[in-house]
């Protein structure tokens, strides 16, 4: 398989490109989502559009057999490509910077060199829209496939995820819990502003600020037992419009990271608690919490299945088993309804620095894209011959 993947990598190579030449954001994957159903269609596959709003399904095999869902997700970020290449975004201000036009292609990849078999079960493929964010309902693209339908029936479920901490040639995929839990919280601290020469005539929310800031630091190391790992971080605070004027209030907000759901519930206790502390101040605050994506397990068995597929296509020596990240994934919603697992990819160029998701320069080694193309298939063709143990 392997070398069946090798021999289309310059087939997979061109859509990646194609793909990230043309990013799209979060549910406005409509272009991508033709690409991707035109491509599949042109294989002979039977296709599903518009599942989730801008997702595509494609079904390979009889379908009277086991059935195992391969995702890869299709949006983009709100970025501006740096990158100075022939394949370089062509949208101002969006880029494909967590490798999801990679996704895309090597699942395309997996229809390519699953199609002409004859699979006693079926593969679907689970072309997914919004994993980035969510809509104005509060849901991402995982959950909108769900709710259409698209796991009905699936017995597994894969995924992968580009790694540019890991080297082309070896991939890692671990058991349990491999991502992160993300909740959102904004909050305002609201005081009494007035004319920043006579500070003691206002309660000044950015001072109270700073107080609510170390409590809110403090959280993980002071709050939280030090076996269960967790984040808290700000990562917005905005306050006031001129320097010799003391604002009226400050908007904060950050992102909860847990594991352990006891965790997750008491890291929204522990930022009212810290939020509290302007009370005594002479200020107060307003505070939400928003849940967001719960966090990824990887099947213990599924993913057993991708490490021994790795091992007999990479070598033992290229497969890791350590993955756990705090970093969120939708893919978490789909691993709720069918047991599945996500493996991390290496797409660093052997010798050559790491390479940062989310990054305006994020790119990455394209000798890759077999590699991830022919786990993915391989472990899906076993899967429905039963040849899994």
């Amino acid at each position: 398989m392997l070398q069946q993947a090798q021999a289309i990598q310059d087939q997979l190579v061109a859509w990646r490109r194609t793909i990230h030449q043309h990013p799209e954001l979060s549910f406005e994957e409509h272009e991508t989502a033709a690409f991707v159903a035109r491509t599949l269609q042109d294989m002979g596959v039977r296709v599903r559009t518009g599942v989730g709003r801008t997702g595509v399904v494609g079904y390979l095999g009889k379908g009277n057999g086991p059935v195992i869902g391969v995702r890869a997700d299709m949006d983009a970020l709100p970025i501006q490509e740096e990158n100075q290449v022939a394949y370089a975004s062509r949208v101002a201000g969006r880029m494909h910077a967590c490798g999801h036009d990679a996704h895309v292609a090597m699942v395309l990849g997996v229809a390519l060199l699953l199609q002409p078999l004859d699979l006693p079960g079926e593969v679907r493929l689970l072309f997914q829209p919004s994993e980035e964010s969510e809509d104005e309902e509060g849901l991402s693209g995982a959950q909108r496939m769900i709710a259409d339908g698209a796991l009905e029936g699936v017995q597994a479920v894969i995924a992968q995820h580009v790694d540019g901490a890991l080297y082309t040639g070896t991939i890692n995929v671990g058991d349990g819990y491999v991502n992160a839990a993300v909740d959102t919280f904004k909050a305002y601290v609201t005081g009494h502003g007035g004319h920043g020469a006579y500070p003691h005539q206002t309660y000044d929310p950015i001072w109270m600020t700073s107080f609510v800031l170390n409590a809110l630091y403090a959280i993980p190391s002071r709050r939280i037992p030090p076996l269960q790992p967790c984040v808290v971080s700000v990562g917005v605070i905005q306050a006031g419009t001129v320097s010799n004027v003391i604002p009226e209030e400050v908007y904060l907000e950050g992102t909860l990271r847990s594991f352990d759901e006891g965790v997750r519930a008491q890291l929204a206790r522990e930022v009212e608690a810290a939020l509290a502390l302007v009370r005594g101040l002479g200020g107060n605050y307003r505070l939400t919490v928003r849940r967001g994506y719960p966090p990824t397990y990887n099947h213990p068995e599924v993913a057993g299945w991708l490490r021994q597929v790795a091992r007999d296509l990479l070598g033992a020596e290229n497969v890791g088993s350590e993955q756990k990240s705090m970093g969120a994934e939708d893919f978490g919603y789909m691993a709720q309804v069918a047991k599945g697992a996500m493996m991390r990819l290496g797409i660093r160029t052997p010798g050559g620095p790491p390479r940062h998701i989310h990054s305006a320069t994020f790119d990455l080694d394209e000798a890759a894209l077999p590699i991830g193309t022919a786990i993915l298939a391989e472990t899906a063709r076993r899967f429905v011959c039963g040849e899994l143990p």
